[in-house]
């Protein structure tokens, strides 16, 4: 599989194929969404319309899009997996994943096929770790206002705009459950749209915690997650100028009057690494 992790992926719904090139353009992955996105009366318009852009728009490779399909329990989902046993897409996102059996089942239908495995309900979150386990499972995201709905709440966030108790919670379960395995971790959507700086902020928080990338529902939020993703001028000749004084030393040191040990040098490892993948997307 060529499919390779950046940071900044974008929605784009599957019944709209007149923006699938814009959106795989701007994006560094691509969501097209059979789903939340499109009503049900549309789902079959949708269906095609990805069948025929796999056709004709270049700009939807598989290394770098990925399809939400229905949820397994919805009247929808068996279309959506014979439709891509036809198409060449390696990457899939499920939405409502509750059981590691929601990703074995699509290791049969879709063998070879890799899995974004989306915790939005209660048993998703008590069972993130053992989807996370799944072979077939390349990443977890969790889903914020799926979530809240599932368990019957009114909204993800308190009126300073902080995510409640419950829904960060989620947030770390997800994120703790797919490191825990060696699996990317994607944060949740930012909802509103014109507030930028809420976002970058929130980009911010997600990156120093360790989520591989943010999930976006608007075009004019890619820039703001990489910009977010991407360190700083000072944490790169940090990170630089540890890994160069680290050569030689055998165990803990200093460097410009700190200790640096171990998890030091994870972190700066960490920061080249978001520097590259910034950089090459």
């Amino acid at each position: 599989m060529s499919f390779d992790i950046r940071p900044a992926w974008l929605f784009v719904p599957g019944d709209r194929p007149d923006r699938f090139a814009k959106a795989a353009q701007r994006s560094d992955i691509v969501i097209v969404d059979l789903e939340d996105a499109v009503s049900a009366g549309d789902k079959d318009t949708a269906r095609q319309a990805l069948r025929d852009a796999a056709r004709d728009i270049p700009d939807l490779s598989p290394s770098r899009t990925v399809i939400r399909v229905n949820a397994a329990d919805t009247e929808h989902f068996s279309a959506d997996i014979e439709l891509l046993q036809e198409l060449p897409f390696e990457m899939i996102m499920l939405p409502k994943a509750e059981s590691a059996e929601d990703a074995a089942r699509l290791a049969v239908t879709l063998p070879g096929t890799g899995v974004i495995a989306l915790i939005e309900t209660p048993a998703g979150a008590v069972n993130a770790a053992e989807i996370a386990a799944a072979p077939n499972v390349h990443g977890l995201m969790w889903g914020s206002e799926d979530l809240i709905a599932s368990l019957g709440g009114g909204s993800s966030r308190g009126a300073d705009g902080s995510y409640r108790a419950v829904a960060m919670h989620v947030r770390s379960q997800t994120l703790l459950a797919a490191k825990a395995h060696g699996k990317w971790a994607l944060d949740s959507i930012w909802t509103a749209i014109d507030d930028v700086d809420g976002l970058a902020d929130e980009a911010l928080d997600a990156v120093e915690s360790g989520f591989d990338a943010k999930v976006s529902i608007h075009p004019k939020h890619v820039s703001v997650v990489r910009k977010s993703f991407a360190p700083t001028a000072d944490q790169t000749a940090w990170a630089a100028g540890v890994l160069e004084a680290a050569k030689g030393q055998k165990g803990a040191f200093t460097y410009e009057g700190s200790m640096i040990d171990a998890p030091l040098l994870s972190h700066a490892r960490s920061i080249q690494a978001r520097a590259a993948a910034v950089r090459d997307a």
